[in-house]
């Protein structure tokens, strides 16, 4: 993906014309808008545009414009972006069901798929949507609050003004025009959102190829046309190719679903970085003071040009390297157990296999999605050392044994852990590691070998 989402970088040109389509003039990676600008629409109907632009500002819903990012994304996916057929869909729920059982042997978590779906571009959007809000949302309201201060600021007579410290009449005016430039920046950063959001469903496979199910525990699905182009040039038949990425889709909604905790703390990784934003605001200062606000292609020259760019402090890097862990833990444990599921089924596994990890060191969707939306990377190298630290604990105590770290956070392999996987096993007690984390037994307990007679 060429694109940097949600305005923290400078997009690039979309070079297979995503979102070409869409009839309005949308141009994906180049108009967060929507609507090719004031003079993008045919005729130059600025009636039109200024009637959507007001449309766009009554956005009352939170710190992202999601109307508009949804109809951005859905105009950017929307080339060559066919409807699925019941063939389509027959393959895509055998191979789910065909790969749930030969999950069942290889972890000791059950299989967790409710449904099983194949999915169009459009699909992705619209089902995964409600995840990226809560992803997103986080650092949205930080930095388009700082957004929308900036440019309030660069109204003349505005600058840097506390609305409680105004007059009573001047604050009745000045209230009104800071919320709309906090809109203002709603819009934007829906724009960049829903620009993001389209390019990625170019990209993806399947409902948890960012590493959580996008979709909720238990709705798994494929789409057809990502696993199509996941395949290309492999040699390999389709319906192989189906099946290693169902084996994945499944074995990461079985992870999920057997550790309750584990959402929650990929989620509370992004807000940790969040609640400690900072934007370099002398950066907005010199970019919006130099444009007309009311020329929405100067606005978006501006946004596109780096606008956005958050400062990390030291709380919010160990945030990012929490992330990180996490996420290549999740990804190690799918690649040992998709391995383990596979060996002596499918002749191309191992291709598939480094097909995968190439897609993460070129920058895949996982990097570039979650690298962009909190500067975090998941390097390749920690990836493979979790899928080693992985294998090694199956192999020295079983299927069981690896497992059972998943079982409480803090069992879970530290990022210094992965740096040397062999030294974590045998360092590691894990029976002792989950006695220690139940506690002390009750001294009450009649069960309790230690409890202390009464005294006579």
């Amino acid at each position: 993906m060429n694109e940097m989402p949600f305005g923290f970088g400078k997009p690039e040109d979309d070079d297979d014309g995503a979102g070409s389509g869409g009839g309005s003039g949308a141009s994906g990676g180049q108009n967060p808008f929507g609507f090719g600008g004031f003079g993008g629409l045919g005729g130059g109907d600025i009636g039109e545009a200024l009637h959507r632009f007001a449309d766009m500002l009554s956005w009352q819903g939170g710190p992202v414009n999601w109307d508009l990012a949804k109809d951005v994304a859905r105009q950017a996916a929307t080339g060559g972006d066919s409807s699925v057929v019941s063939s389509e869909k027959a393959a895509v729920a055998d191979a789910l069901r065909l790969a749930e059982l030969w999950l069942d042997p290889v972890t000791t978590f059950s299989a967790a798929t409710t449904s099983a779906q194949a999915w169009s571009r459009a699909e992705w959007i619209e089902a995964t949507l409600p995840t990226w809000i809560t992803l997103v949302e986080p650092v949205a309201t930080k930095v388009v609050d700082a957004f929308g201060g900036e440019l309030s600021g660069s109204m003349p007579g505005l600058g840097g003004v506390d609305e409680t410290a105004l007059p009573p009449e001047m604050a009745q005016m000045a209230g009104p025009l800071m919320s709309m430039m906090r809109q203002m920046g709603g819009v934007m950063f829906g724009g960049q959102v829903g620009q993001a959001l389209g390019a990625l469903s170019r990209e993806v496979v399947s409902s948890t190829d960012v590493g959580l199910p996008l979709a909720g525990v238990g709705h798994a699905a494929l789409l057809p046309a990502g696993v199509a182009a996941f395949g290309e040039g492999l040699g390999l038949p389709d319906d192989e190719v189906r099946l290693f990425v169902a084996l994945r889709e499944a074995a990461c909604h079985r992870l999920f679903a057997g550790v309750p905790w584990l959402r929650s703390r990929l989620v509370a990784a992004i807000e940790d970085y969040a609640r400690g934003i900072t934007v370099d605001t002398s950066h907005m200062q010199e970019a919006l003071g130099s444009i007309d606000p009311t020329n929405p292609e100067a606005l978006q020259e501006a946004l596109t040009g780096g606008l956005f760019e958050p400062q990390e402090t030291p709380a919010q890097q160990a945030a990012l390297a929490r992330l990180e862990t996490l996420l290549a833990l999740i990804e190690g444990w799918i690649d040992d157990v998709v391995r383990q599921a596979a060996d002596g089924r499918l002749s191309g596994a191992n291709a598939l296999a480094e097909t995968v990890r190439r897609r993460r060191a070129s920058g895949g969707p996982a990097e570039q999605t979650f690298g962009t939306l909190v500067g975090l990377e998941l390097r390749p190298r920690r990836m493979r050392e979790a899928a080693q630290l992985w294998q090694l604990l199956r192999e020295n105590r079983g299927v069981e044994g690896r497992d059972a770290l998943w079982e409480h956070p803090d069992l879970l392999p530290t990022a210094d852990d992965l740096t040397d996987p062999a030294g974590f096993v045998d360092r590691r007690d894990i029976d002792v590691d989950i006695s220690a984390l139940e506690g002390p037994s009750d001294p009450q307990d009649p069960q309790n070998p230690q409890q202390k007679p009464d005294a006579d």
